[in-house]
């Protein structure tokens, strides 16, 4: 296939990517670390509403993602939303898009190794190993396999997310059959009882409700993962409809479905952040083994969010790169078509992440949630811009709108943007952690005007060979 570059008119060959591996790298961005670790301390803290909370954040989700992939048919990029963001929100766009959307995946790559490095002290072979050290290895062993091929990265993505959703399913039929037999849970009989006899759907308030908005949110990152895998495939017109219509059902079946299953099996005090919910239930059950295999899954779980986090990065800093906006080197390719110095950059954060593990174990985890919580909301405010501004263009003839689109454009991606700064507030609320992580926003402000001002020039000199090359 022939793809566009970091700016239109730019073309390069790139590898097509198989119709079967975008639709489950979809599925991956859709279950990751936010559900199969976060939910646990978040269902102690806010209860059997967190469902609810689930549906809400899913809703928007979605709508981020189907403005997403009418921009992908409308023009496939695998520079993916940055590419948009310098379309309709010119370089400086852009260049906030690319630069916030690293923060986010880099700090989430740090909540991977995290969580890794938790599930992998599950195991009493493992509790002597300090965190930092499992940390480590999970990021080495993830960064030489994304640095081998894309076609390993797609099949090791494929695997990995059949892996999820067989046990995501299997853990359903689990929850259904231990409901209808009425089989004991540590101690407990499952059903309503364990929501009514536990203070309700709300035990303590709404208020806890609403400040783990922005970790639910959290669990729906790399939904847009889709829009950069569809970049490279061969049929986007056929792969991303299919891709993106399926994230709804998908939503309501694990995330929400899930979480009431879980809630019904056992009391909310009972789950704990430090432990995956699903393997608290299996470990309770009585069958010899089942926590185990649980927990061997959600492992791999997180091992899929890291893969995915160093592929996406390494195509957004490689298209920044192309435009100015970002270090030379990541632009730079091996032989099986990798961009190995975008990787690089991100795992150089990761490193940190490391570091973080050591010094603050207990509290790495929340710590860099809140922190990519920022990217992932300003990366779905900017994309739901783009799509804004693609829809008014459309509507003066400029462009030309796919069949497959965003409904009720605008009043849907402006209750979107309300919503997403509206989590984004909602953090203020929380003394400890979600307030000092707000207090990061002059500072990464700050940072990313110093950097604008470092790499104008060489983006005007970018923009000015282009258009050069174009006219002749």
């Amino acid at each position: 296939m022939r793809e566009r570059g970091g700016r239109q008119g730019r073309t390069r060959r790139v590898p097509a990517r198989r119709t079967r591996h975008v639709n489950m790298i979809a599925i991956g961005g859709a279950i990751g670390t936010g559900l199969f670790l976060g939910a646990g301390g978040r269902l102690h803290n806010a209860g059997p509403a967190l469902a609810l909370a689930y549906l809400v954040c899913g809703v928007f989700a979605f709508f981020v993602v189907r403005a997403l992939g009418e921009l992908v048919l409308y023009r496939p990029s695998s520079g993916s939303f940055v590419s948009y963001a310098r379309e309709f929100l010119g370089e400086k766009g852009a260049y906030v898009a690319g630069w916030m959307y690293f923060l986010n995946w880099s700090t989430t790559g740090i909540a991977d190794i995290t969580a890794i490095a938790l599930y992998t002290h599950y195991w009493s072979m493992f509790t002597s190993i300090p965190q930092w050290t499992l940390a480590l290895i999970a990021l080495a062993v993830v960064l030489a396999v994304n640095l081998i091929s894309v076609k390993i990265f797609g099949e090791m993505e494929f695997w990995f997310a059949i892996i999820k959703v067989a046990t995501l399913v299997g853990f359903l039929l689990v929850g259904i059959f231990l409901l209808a037999t009425q089989h004991k849970v540590d101690g407990h009989t499952p059903g309503p009882s364990m929501i009514t006899d536990h203070g309700g759907v709300l035990p303590h308030g709404l208020m806890p409700v609403v400040l783990v908005m922005q970790g639910v949110i959290f669990a729906y990152a790399a939904l847009e993962l889709v829009g950069v895998a569809a970049g490279e495939t061969a049929e986007p017109e056929k792969v991303v409809p299919r891709a993106v219509n399926s994230i709804m059902w998908r939503v309501g079946l694990f995330y929400v479905g899930s979480v009431v299953l879980l809630a019904l099996l056992l009391p909310g005090s009972v789950y704990s952040a430090d432990e995956s919910p699903f393997v608290t239930v299996l470990s309770k059950i009585g069958v010899s083994g089942a926590g185990d295999v649980m927990n061997l899954v959600v492992l791999t779980a997180a091992m899929s969010s890291l893969n995915s986090g160093l592929y996406s990065t390494g195509r957004i800093l490689r298209s920044m790169a192309v435009a100015g906006s970002a270090p030379k080197f990541t632009a730079r390719m091996n032989r099986s078509q990798v961009p190995y110095g975008g990787i690089l950059l991100t795992c150089a954060v990761c490193v940190l992440g490391v570091g973080l593990n050591y010094l603050m174990p207990a509290q790495a985890f929340e710590i860099v949630l809140n922190v990519a919580s920022l990217g992932i909301i300003s990366t779905w405010v900017i994309i739901m811009l783009c799509h804004l501004i693609f829809v008014r263009r459309a509507k003066a003839g400029l462009v030309e709108r796919p069949s497959f689109r965003l409904r009720f454009s605008p009043a849907t991606e402006i209750a979107t943007i309300a919503f997403l700064l509206a989590c984004l507030g909602m953090m203020w609320n929380d003394p400890e952690v979600g307030r000092k992580t707000l207090l990061l926003i002059p500072v990464i402000a700050a940072l990313l005007v110093t950097g604008w001002f470092g790499v104008r020039r060489r983006v005007s000199t970018t923009t000015d060979q282009e258009l050069s090359r174009l006219t002749t």
